[in-house]
C-alpha cells in the first residue's frame, strides 16, 4: 500500500523534501506540518519530477555526466562513477531490466582465510593496492542500493541479483523488503573452485519483480550449468551465458539493460548480442578500461577479446535454452 507522505517521495523516489515544499509553494499549496499528502498532490510531485528527469536527461535513460564511452548509435553507454551516484543521476522508471553482480565486501571481509584476500593476485592489484573497490555490504548500504534500483526500474520488470553464499545470507532478506522475490537460481560452475571445507562450485541469483511480469521462456531450470573461468583476464568474470539467460528470460529487443557493477563488461556483451541497450557504470579505473577496449572491438568485429570460447559446455539443454532466445 502506497503510503502519500513526502518521506515517501525521498525514499522511493530520491525527491528531497526541500524540492517538494517548493512544488508545493509554486503550485500556491499548503505545506503539510505531517508530511502527509493527498494522492492527487502526491502523483503531481512525482509527474513533475519524473518529467523533468526525462527533459534534462534528453533520452531518458543517461546521466547528466558524460560517458566513459559510448557507441557511435548510443545503445551502449558506460560511467566510470560509484553505484549509487549513477543510480541516483538515472531517471525513475527509466529501466527495464536490472541483472547485475556486485563487488560484495563480505566474502573478503568475513572470510579471512590465509593472508584474507581470496581474490585476484597481488601483483595484479592494479589501483587502491586491489582490482576493485568492494560495495560495502552493510544493511544501510544495500537497503539504499536496492531502493534506488526500484526506483529507475519500470513497472512490471525483473531485476537478476548475483551472490556468494555470505551475502546471500545476510543481505538477500533485505531485497523482499523491496521487491517481490520470485526465485533462487543456482549457478553450477561445472568445475570445482576453491574452499577450506567443502570447495565451492556454485553461485546464487536472487530473482525477483517489480510488478507482475511472466518470464519469457518457461523451460529454463533454475540450475545454470555454465562453466567458469580458471583464467580470466578481469577477476570474479562472468561468463556471458549467465547474462544471457537472463536476457532470454526477461528482455524485448530494445529493452534498456542497466548493471551498476559492470565489472568486465559481459552484461553489456550479453545486451549487444540480445539487441538489447545497455547502461552500465564501475568505479573501478581497470573495469572501465577493459569494458571499453571489449565492447569497442566486439561493436566493430563480432570477437569478444576476454571470452574466446562458449562456457555452456557440452550442456544440450543449455544450448537448446541459449538457443531459442
Amino acid at each position: 500500500m502506497v503510503k502519500y507522505t513526502i518521506q515517501n517521495l525521498e525514499e522511493n523516489y530520491s525527491i528531497v523534501a526541500e524540492d517538494v515544499e517548493k512544488y508545493l509553494k509554486a503550485n500556491e499549496l499548503k505545506i503539510p506540518k505531517n508530511g502527509k499528502l493527498s494522492k492527487k498532490v502526491y502523483q503531481g510531485v512525482l509527474d513533475f519530477y519524473i518529467e523533468n528527469e526525462k527533459r534534462v536527461l534528453n533520452n531518458g535513460s543517461k546521466p547528466k555526466e558524460k560517458p566513459a564511452f559510448e557507441s557511435e548509435d548510443k545503445r551502449v553507454a558506460i560511467y566510470h562513477q560509484d553505484v549509487i551516484t549513477f543510480l541516483k543521476s538515472l531517471p525513475s522508471n527509466s529501466v527495464d531490466l536490472i541483472m547485475t553482480d556486485p563487488a560484495y565486501s563480505g566474502m573478503n571481509q568475513k572470510l579471512k582465510l590465509g593472508k584474507g584476500k581470496i581474490i585476484g593476485r597481488y601483483k595484479d592489484r592494479g589501483e587502491k593496492g586491489k582490482w576493485f573497490d568492494e560495495f560495502l555490504d552493510t544493511e544501510e548500504n544495500y537497503n539504499t542500493f536496492l531502493k534506488e534500483c526500484y526506483r529507475v526500474l519500470k513497472d512490471n520488470r525483473h531485476i537478476f541479483l548475483m551472490f556468494d553464499s555470505y551475502s546471500l545470507l545476510t543481505l538477500a532478506p533485505i531485497v523482499r523488503d523491496v521487491f517481490d522475490v520470485k526465485n533462487i537460481l543456482v549457478w553450477d560452475k561445472v568445475n570445482i573452485g576453491l574452499g577450506h571445507y567443502f570447495r565451492r562450485r556454485h553461485e546464487f541469483i536472487l530473482f525477483a519483480s517489480k510488478g507482475k511480469r511472466k518470464v519469457k521462456l518457461r523451460s529454463i531450470p533454475d540450475i545454470w550449468n555454465i562453466k567458469r573461468f580458471s583464467q580470466a583476464p578481469y577477476p570474479t568474470q562472468k561468463p556471458t551465458e549467465i547474462f544471457e539467460l537472463m536476457l532470454v528470460s526477461s528482455a524485448e529487443e530494445d529493452f534498456v539493460v542497466c548493471d551498476p557493477f559492470l565489472g568486465s563488461g559481459a552484461a553489456a556483451i550479453a545486451s549487444i548480442k540480445r539487441k538489447c541497450r545497455f547502461i552500465g557504470c564501475d568505479i573501478s579505473e581497470t573495469s572501465i578500461e577493459k569494458s571499453t577496449n571489449r565492447i569497442k572491438e566486439f561493436i566493430e568485429t563480432g570477437n569478444d577479446n576476454m571470452q574466446k570460447n562458449p562456457m555452456h559446455g557440452n550442456d544440450e539443454k543449455m544450448l537448446k535454452i541459449l538457443q531459442s532466445g
